[in-house]
């Protein structure tokens, strides 16, 4: 029990896949919401034959699976690495939900040892999204920071490499001279 729920902890905080960067027209947006409050709906609907804790299972994981949707939905509408976290929290939370209610099937020290396995497996994967996020945060900064020094250094090594074309031109006279230095600031872009 435990290691599946440690797998499937794992599974959901790092299973999630990337998120588009364009936001959703309005109409996308409702048409998204709909379906999900559909999905839910019929989910909820199918548990309703169930009984004692399976329902609560299926009510579980339905619910679970709608809260995931939802922050699906406003990941990919914002694309923020924040709102991917928050998505990935959310699979995180339906899975500690689904895995609280399986533990109600047990009693006495195995039902203790399933809820706090599950709680540990909550605060592992929350934790993991955090680290996630964090981390991608720090490598577009970091990436930010070198697209910008080499920038600089490109630009310091052009006006360099000008002034020591320049310099060769001036063991030309005349028109030879001028071409030189021509075909200098048009290579180094001046």
């Amino acid at each position: 029990m435990k290691a599946k729920l440690m797998a499937v902890t794992v599974a959901a905080a790092f299973g999630y896949s990337s998120i588009g960067l364009a936001a959703l027209s309005k109409e996308e947006r409702k048409a998204e919401e709909s379906r999900i409050s559909a999905e839910h709906r019929g989910a909820k609907d199918r548990c309703d034959s169930l009984k004692a804790n399976a329902r609560d299972i299926c009510v579980a994981e339905a619910d679970g699976a709608n809260k995931v949707a939802k922050a699906d939905l406003e990941a990919r509408d914002k694309g923020t690495l924040k709102a991917q976290e928050n998505a990935r929290i959310a699979r995180v939370e339906a899975s500690h939900a689904v895995a609280k209610e399986r533990c109600d099937d047990l009693a006495g020290n195995v039902k203790n040892v399933c809820v706090m396995d599950a709680k540990a497996a909550l605060a592992r994967g929350k934790a993991d999204a955090k680290l996630e996020r964090e981390s991608n945060e720090a490598n577009r900064d970091a990436n930010e920071r070198v697209a910008q020094a080499q920038k600089a250094a490109s630009k310091e090594i052009a006006g360099a490499e000008y002034k020591a074309a320049r310099e060769r031109c001036d063991r030309y006279a005349g028109d030879a001279q001028d071409r030189c230095m021509s075909d200098a600031k048009v290579a180094f872009g001046r």
